[in-house]
């Protein structure tokens, strides 16, 4: 009997992504022919959410199909523990090569711990011992001070690896050791404080943007393509199958889009989201908090990575740069989609497109992330464009081309090892979507559950956030640990999310259902695995 072949993997990520900012999402400004084109030839999921709205442990779900309370990698500033199982290494397990280009953060990339729940509390011991394995790999300093510091390979399942860390120009790892050989004094290109002069831009002068100096050939995303591009060629000779993920850092803040790309979209021309002035029925304290900052912000203020309250000026700056920065990775994607057709690879690989987390970007007035968990931050892009499916359409099956079935990060390490004929491991949550890419099934779930656990005291409440959203097609309803308060919302009715039903008197029924859905759902999601889960 002879073996089916089977099929490559290539995963493109992008960082901060909302799902609406692409063309084929119908973005009347934003043009991305490169990502629509491999929508047009796939099936693009319209309601995909995170497992949890921030960069780290939702790459971790990613690459363990498992909730981050499942695989404990649950805020920023943590590692992924080395008895994780990814699926990357059950891939290699079965004899795929693997390979990695760009953005891993799995593991910290600051030598600073997580912040404790209250400023200056340290506990003398944790309850739970690391696994054994080499963490603090990803430590940017590392890499700046060490030019022989390099990652104990495989990583997280990953046998080759060109490592980029941190966002806008100032990344370190692979790419910054790279610029250096291309150019001589390569760190006078690099940060805001080296940049080209801007001086009419709001963004600017919070240090949230700046026009880089980096040439477009030399900036990280033309790195990351390049290198994907190099390790197709090496995978291309191969007799075994493989699985790459080209990993881009952008569009996430600070914005500094190279070159053309920076003024490619111009703020005067962006138009503002419907729901930046709309007024608010019952906005939780967090929301009326953040505006209140903005009426009352002193000329000194300087925004740091969470959610802050946005002006009409700098909201627009935002959105054209974060314009220029998608445009930017939609033109990389174009050139690594055209060296997996020149090496002849396309017609046997699946390629995959999605985002770690959105960004409100103007959203009710706000920007950034934490905290929050509308739809502009748990909804991300997913596409999976497989030619077997392309191929059976041909011969006139069903097969789906957008759907709206609800679906989750932590369903991607599943549905990569089914296509792969591979069984998941013990312990992952997600679920195969094949059946709903195939034209075999319209869902699969009525509900997702989406987590959060904060690592910084926001919204003057005293304490860190820690969240829970469960989110179906017709509503989400969000708790707050420690709050009387939440929020509901009927997503039909109001797919702005514009009007807090949490205390409306017709709505406690459907209030009351959904908190008991919660809470099925948070028990499904328990971790059910046995045994430790170690690394291959």
């Amino acid at each position: 009997m002879s073996r089916v072949k089977r099929p490559n993997f290539l995963l493109f990520i992008t960082d901060q992504h909302r799902a609406d900012h692409l063309g084929c999402a119908g973005h009347p400004m934003l043009r991305t022919p490169h990502i629509d084109a491999l929508a047009a030839r796939g099936c693009r999921f319209t309601d995909f959410h995170v497992a949890t709205p921030i960069c780290q442990p939702n790459r971790a779900s990613l690459m363990t199909g498992r909730l981050p309370s499942a695989h404990g990698l649950q805020l920023n500033g943590r590692e992924l523990s080395h008895g994780e199982r990814t699926f990357v290494q059950t891939l290699r397990d079965a004899g795929y090569r693997t390979a990695l280009a760009g953005k891993s953060h799995l593991q910290n990339i600051t030598a600073v711990p997580p912040f404790w729940p209250q400023p200056g509390e340290r506990l003398a011991h944790e309850s739970k011992a690391l696994f054994p394995g080499r963490y603090g790999q990803e430590v940017a300093r590392s890499w700046d001070e060490d030019e022989a510091f390099e990652l104990s390979l495989p990583y997280y399942g990953f046998e080759q690896v060109a490592l980029t860390i941190g966002h806008a120009d100032e990344q370190s790892g692979h790419w910054r050791r790279w610029l250096r050989q291309q150019v001589p004094d390569a760190d006078r290109l690099i940060g805001p404080d080296n940049a080209h002069p801007t001086p009419d831009w709001a963004l600017t002068r919070l240090r949230q943007a700046w026009r880089t100096r980096v040439p477009e050939a030399l900036y990280p995303t033309s790195y990351i393509a390049r290198q994907s591009c190099q390790m197709l060629q090496g995978l291309a000779g191969a007799a075994q199958p493989f699985f790459l993920q080209c990993s881009f850092p952008d569009p996430h803040h600070p914005f500094t889009p190279p070159g053309r790309y920076w003024d490619l979209y111009r703020p005067g021309d962006v138009a503002l989201p419907h729901s930046f002035d709309a007024p608010l029925t019952d906005a939780p304290p967090p929301v009326a908090w953040l505006h209140a900052q903005r009426a009352g912000r002193a000329p000194s203020f300087k925004p740091g990575h969470g959610t802050f309250a946005v002006t009409h000026q700098e909201a627009r700056e935002a959105l054209a740069l974060n314009y220029g920065n998608i445009a930017c990775i939609d033109d990389a994607v174009g050139q690594v989609m055209a060296e997996l057709d020149h090496l002849g690879l396309a017609d046997n690989t699946v390629v995959i497109f999605t985002s770690d987390h959105g960004d409100l970007l103007g959203d009710r007035g706000l920007m950034f992330k934490g905290g929050l968990h509308y739809g502009g931050l748990t909804r991300v892009p997913f596409i999976w464009a497989d030619p077997a499916l392309a191929a059976s359409s041909a011969g006139g099956s069903s097969v789906t081309r957008e759907t709206p079935a609800l679906a989750q990060t932590t369903d991607i390490a599943a549905t990569v090892l089914a296509r792969a004929g591979l069984q998941p491991a013990h312990g992952m949550q997600g679920q195969s979507l094949l059946p709903v890419v195939s034209g075999q099934a319209d869902g699969l779930r009525t509900s997702v559950l989406i987590e959060e656990e904060g690592q910084r005291l926001d919204f003057n409440l005293g304490q860190r956030i820690r969240m829970r959203t469960l989110r179906t097609r017709e509503h989400r309803l969000t708790i707050y640990d420690g709050q009387p308060w939440g929020e509901l919302c009927d997503l039909r009715a109001d797919p702005h999310e514009l009007r807090n039903l949490w205390n409306d008197p017709a709505s406690q029924s459907v209030r009351a259902r959904l908190m008991a859905e919660l809470a099925y759902a948070m028990l499904h999601q328990t971790n059910t695995s046995p045994y430790p889960l170690a690394s291959a």
